[in-house]
Order: structure tokens, then C-alpha cells, then sequence
């Protein structure tokens, strides 16, 4: 029973790692149709602007909760700026060419990010700052909680909530559920797309910044590839849950998160990457749709 406790806190910070970075894909999927490969390396654009900033400010040799929370908000801020810029000139231009073509893009700057990581960080693994330690010990009797786990979750189910409320209780994310549905439609009742797509890049990629710092906290060693698995790892977690569906993408994640750390506690560790894209696989195989998606026919 203490292992599986154990299993269970471990899978569910995990999870909520994957969840922040699935959510990027699944917003822009929703409204642009378009899986932006890239999203993973902005990821880790995060954890290194976390990693500058809390080396330039001190902020490592002063460990404390307002540190952490200033090394989140700059990394997400900046990973926001890529993001839009990203958008801004790699996809807006393409925005009426074939799907082909934005593809290929999006796998043209996935690349660019990192080869421009390698070249302007160094290739060589770099250790995180550790902003916060805590001090207490969490652990009860033999199950050894992480307090940075505990947290991590805390801090990712906080900005989940946080763009929940954006999307269903603000006007720009009734704007932005309008203009998932119908691009055309949206704009003839005056609303800027867009501005709105903008939008959704900046929210899903401050998103993934925040998972880079967190990531950075549990695990300190980052380098410029450090993106490519876990990014498709939360596309395979937002095509599980439904892919353009929020509540899909956190599930998907939080269940790949679980699944990866059973199989790694129970069975067979060397398996743990490859059990994403067996469910990939079974995902297309027998619900396309993923457990919260909704089939919808197209006009050819």
C-alpha cells in the first residue's frame, strides 16, 4: 500500500507536467487545426529563461516561495513573447496554405528552436537553480514525499484553473471558443482573429514555460533537446483525451503520467517511453476521437 501511495504522487506530478504542455497543443489544434511541433521546445525555452534569471538575480542563493513565483512569471512571460512571435511569422503567413505546408513548418521551427538552443546554451546539460527548498519533511512513515512534487502539482492545478476561467468565464475566451468554431464567422461578427490566435499561442506557451520551470525544480539538469520527449509526450496525452478538448488534455495527461509510473514501478522501466506511443497507436486504432473528442464530419 505505501508503494502505491508513492507511485500515485509520483504519477500525479508528472502528469500535471504533461497536462501544462498538452494544453498548448490542444488550444491551438482547436482553433487553427494545426499541431504546432514546436511547442515542446518552447517548453524548453522556459526552463532556460527560469535558469538565466534566477542566476542573474541571486535568486538560488536565497531560496523562497517569492523567487520561485518571480523565476514562473518571467519564464512564462518570455515563453508568452516566443510564442506570439512564433505565430506571428512562421505560421500567420501560412494561415490559407495547405495543412502540408504548415506541417512541415511546424516541424522546421521545432528544429530551429532546438539547433538555436544547442548554439546559443550550449549543448552540454546545464543545472537549474533551485529557487525553493523546503525545509520540512513530508514523509509519513515509510512513504517519502518530495515537498517540490507537492508542490509542483499545486502550482500546475492553480494554472489550469486559471486558464479554465479564461476560456469559459472571460470575453476573450468566449472569443476564442467562436473562433475554434468558425473562423470566418467570428471575424463577420467582429472579432479580431487574429488577435485571438495570438492569444491562444501566448496562453498555451506561457503554459509550457511554467512546466519547464517546474521540471527544472524536480529534475535540475536541462538541455536544449530536453523538449523533444516530453512534448510528445503531451501530444499523445492531448490526442488520448480528445485533442481541442481542455478538459480531455488534463485527463489524457494525468493518465499517461499514472500509466508511465506504474509500468515503471511494476513492470518494466526500459518500456516508459515507448508506452505513449503504444497508446498512440491504440488511440488511432479504436477511438480516433480520444476519450472526450467529438467526431466531426468534413466537407472534401
Amino acid at each position: 500500500m505505501t508503494e502505491l501511495i508513492q507511485h500515485l504522487i509520483n504519477g500525479l506530478s508528472l502528469g500535471s507536467i504533461y497536462a501544462l504542455i498538452a494544453l498548448g497543443y490542444t488550444m491551438v489544434f482547436g482553433i487553427l487545426q494545426l499541431i504546432n511541433f514546436a511547442h515542446g521546445d518552447v517548453y524548453m525555452l522556459g526552463a532556460f529563461i527560469g535558469m538565466y534569471f534566477a542566476r542573474v538575480t541571486g535568486a538560488a542563493e536565497n531560496p523562497s516561495v517569492f523567487n520561485l513565483l518571480a523565476t514562473l512569471l518571467v519564464a512564462m512571460v518570455g515563453c508568452a513573447l516566443a510564442g506570439f512571435l512564433i505565430e506571428r511569422f512562421a505560421y500567420r503567413p501560412l494561415r490559407r496554405a495547405p495543412r502540408i505546408n504548415v506541417l512541415i513548418t511546424a516541424v522546421g521551427v521545432s528544429l530551429f528552436l532546438e539547433f538555436a538552443g544547442q548554439l546559443g546554451f550550449g549543448s552540454d546539460p546545464k543545472f537549474f537553480p533551485q529557487v525553493y527548498q523546503p525545509t520540512v519533511d513530508w514523509s509519513m512513515g515509510d512513504i517519502k514525499i518530495n515537498p517540490l512534487q507537492v508542490i509542483v502539482f499545486a502550482i500546475s492545478i492553480v494554472l489550469m484553473a486559471g486558464l479554465q476561467f479564461l476560456i469559459f468565464k472571460t470575453r476573450t475566451g468566449r472569443a476564442m471558443r467562436a473562433a475554434s468554431f468558425n473562423h470566418d464567422l467570428a471575424s463577420l461578427m467582429g472579432i479580431p482573429t487574429d488577435r485571438v490566435i495570438s492569444l491562444t499561442f501566448m496562453a498555451g506557451s506561457a503554459l509550457a514555460g511554467a512546466a519547464g520551470v517546474l521540471v527544472g525544480m524536480i529534475y535540475p539538469k536541462i538541455e536544449p533537446l530536453m523538449g523533444v520527449m516530453p512534448g510528445l509526450k503531451a501530444f499523445v496525452s492531448a490526442v488520448l483525451g480528445g485533442i481541442g478538448n481542455i478538459t480531455g488534455a488534463v485527463v489524457g495527461a494525468i493518465t499517461l503520467g499514472l500509466a508511465e509510473e506504474f509500468l515503471v514501478g511494476y513492470w518494466a522501466p526500459t518500456f516508459r517511453d515507448a508506452l505513449a506511443f503504444g497508446l498512440l497507436i491504440l488511440i488511432l486504432l479504436f477511438k480516433p476521437t480520444g476519450l472526450f473528442g467529438v467526431h466531426k464530419s468534413e466537407k472534401v
